[in-house]
């Protein structure tokens, strides 16, 4: 654990860095506190930071530590990245040719993350692309997790709990994903799938 704190330490330096925090950082405090109905004293009490310096922050005229920013974070129970990250736009475009692809069986299975998993986000979601003859065996994801796939083209068969399925073009399957599993293009064509993988709470 002391390892990968100060792996997100130093990465959280980084951020420091790299953006213009002490702006980030006023926004998302102003935010968080007028969301939560709070008042700079309430925001002091439950944090421990002056309601003087958090005054600054706000305004943007206080360079933070890092320390402090996890107190606040720690007094409002939000997360740290909450605090130092611009807020994502309600609207996202993803471009294909943006996505880092993945690929699997020497380049004939390749996986696009649109959609990656996210904290408060519960789901991911892929487009798949599957040469012929692709083959790709997944080990088991954690105790609970679902898979919900749709074949947009091609036919796809799918193993899990040593039962075999075809889904062809226009249907769907969903089925645990608890256990190890294998996709297969059982087809003569190119199989384009939709994947969401959804993760227990």
């Amino acid at each position: 654990m002391i390892i990968h704190y100060e792996r997100y330490i130093a990465q959280s330096r980084r951020l420091i860095i790299l953006e213009d925090i002490n702006y980030v950082l006023a926004n998302n405090l102003k935010h968080l506190r007028e969301l939560q109905k709070l008042s700079l004293d309430k925001v002091a009490e439950m944090t421990g930071v002056s309601k003087t310096m958090l005054g600054q922050i706000e305004r943007g005229e206080s360079n933070p530590t890092i320390g402090t920013v996890w107190k606040i974070a720690n007094g409002l129970k939000v997360s740290f990245t909450s605090l130092i990250n611009e807020p994502q736009s309600d609207t996202v475009i993803v471009r294909k040719n943006e996505i880092q692809t993945l690929t699997e069986d020497n380049g004939r299975f390749l996986l696009y993350p649109f959609f990656p998993f996210e904290e408060g986000r519960r789901f991911e979601m892929y487009s798949v692309d599957m040469e012929i003859g692709a083959y790709l065996s997944s080990e088991s994801h954690r105790e609970g997790t679902q898979e919900f796939l749709t074949v947009f083209n091609g036919e796809l068969t799918v193993r899990v709990n040593n039962e075999e399925y075809t889904v062809k073009t226009g249907d769907s399957i969903r089925f645990t994903a608890d256990t190890p599993h294998v996709y297969h293009n059982s087809g003569d064509c190119i199989v384009r799938i939709s994947m969401v993988i959804y993760y227990p709470s």
